[in-house]
């Protein structure tokens, strides 16, 4: 298994060279790095050696979990080679073939009766969607508190995280502001329990995205998860196909997943608005007064959050233009027509990855609540929680 791990790493390496996307995270032997490039696409060669080395697998004896994992994982690599060679799939195919899930899909009817539960919460008069935005964009951070409302977030997200696991000694972050980017945040992981954390400016940020961001990326998300499969999987057990991190695989749903759930596991019930009232909204200089009616309405946004997979399908699939994508998504999430079109850019780049936010967290929640991770049992939640961190997983293998 050893070998074949360092086989699959090469590989991962060289795909990554003709997709800067795919290859998100690697810390493993430099040596190991591909010496030149072709100068086309192999995709003959990519998918000869993806077949062989699964083929490798199933006849070897080895950890059935890890063995697992990583058939997977080269599933998605063969499938991704073929689509980056031209061939195309349905949204659900790809979904399915990258991410190891079926995403669900919800009738307009659906989602034009949760938007009528949000006429009611949302105040003032008028249009639906002219009232969100208004009553919204209150609690945008203001651009010169964006860095203190932030390093705060992350710091209160990283002592709850650190009150119950044990990371590694010298575990850190380096926090960005960057611009002309189709996400809102992104951890790129270093190695050695390192990360460079960056947060979009682009458009204005609510104070909502203060926490849910420092918990994503940070802890005890993004930076956490990889560190625990670089401790355990990678150091540990000497499992050196986690020292690389393709992308569009099965691994970045229980990733996405996780980061989501994992702002309900750091801050759990009341106690994120009570923190946000008492802490961040003072720092960003917002009127705390209006915290819950804010956060009464963002859930009921959350509800809304696959009517962007809806968008993403029917856009993906040929079915309607940018355009009409970005249409839907100002009717069915309220979005501004500026964040639609950002959210447009995301799908071109990252295509049915979009299912692993929410779908993701939907299969995380189920499953360490059904391990009795509830939320009633933070204790046993924090413990699930690490389990699943630290351990291959696939969406398959959480049902």
């Amino acid at each position: 298994m050893d070998s074949i791990a360092e086989d699959y790493v090469r590989l991962m390496l060289e795909i990554g060279q003709h997709d800067s996307d795919f290859v998100d995270a690697y810390y493993g032997p430099e040596e190991w790095r591909p010496e030149s490039k072709s100068d086309s696409l192999p995709a003959d060669d990519f998918i000869t050696r993806t077949n062989n080395l699964i083929s490798q697998i199933q006849s070897v004896e080895g950890n059935k979990d890890r063995k697992f994992m990583l058939v997977m994982q080269l599933i998605a690599a063969r499938t991704k080679v073929e689509m980056m060679n031209g061939k195309v799939y349905s949204f659900d195919e790809e979904a399915k073939l990258l991410y190891d899930a079926k995403p669900p899909t919800y009738s307009e009817s659906y989602y034009d009766s949760l938007l009528m539960d949000l006429e009611n919460a949302v105040p003032g008069e008028g249009e639906l969607s002219d009232r969100y935005n208004e009553f919204v964009n209150q609690f945008n951070i203001p651009r010169e508190k964006l860095d203190t409302v932030f390093q705060t977030a992350i710091e209160e997200a990283r002592t709850r995280t650190m009150a119950r696991y044990d990371l590694p000694e010298k575990e850190n972050f380096v926090l960005e502001y960057v611009t002309d980017k189709s996400w809102s945040g992104y951890n790129y992981y270093q190695g050695n329990s390192q990360s460079l954390i960056q947060i979009n400016i682009d458009l204005p940020i609510k104070i909502s995205r203060a926490i849910d961001l420092a918990c994503h990326e940070g802890y005890p998300g993004h930076h956490v998860f990889n560190a625990l499969l670089e401790q355990n999987l990678v150091n540990g057990k000497g499992w050196k196909e986690y020292s690389v991190y393709p992308l569009f695989s099965p691994q970045s749903l229980i990733a996405e997943g996780s980061a989501n759930y994992g702002i309900e596991v750091a801050f759990p019930g009341e106690e994120r608005i009570k923190y946000e009232k008492e802490v961040l909204f003072p720092l960003a200089g917002l009127d705390a007064s209006k915290a819950d009616q804010y956060y009464e309405v963002q859930a009921l946004i959350g509800k809304l959050s696959y009517a962007g997979n809806e968008a993403a399908r029917m856009y993906l699939n040929g079915e309607i233009s940018r355009e009409e994508a970005a249409e839907w998504m100002e009717r069915y999430q309220l979005n501004e027509p500026q964040r639609a079109m950002q959210r447009t850019r995301f799908f071109d780049q990252y295509r049915s990855y979009v299912i692993n936010y929410n779908l993701g967290k939907d299969l995380v929640a189920n499953y360490i609540e059904s391990k009795g991770g509830t939320a009633d049992n933070p204790e046993r939640r924090w413990e699930v929680f690490k389990e699943l961190l630290s351990n291959p997983n696939t969406a398959s293998s959480i049902k």
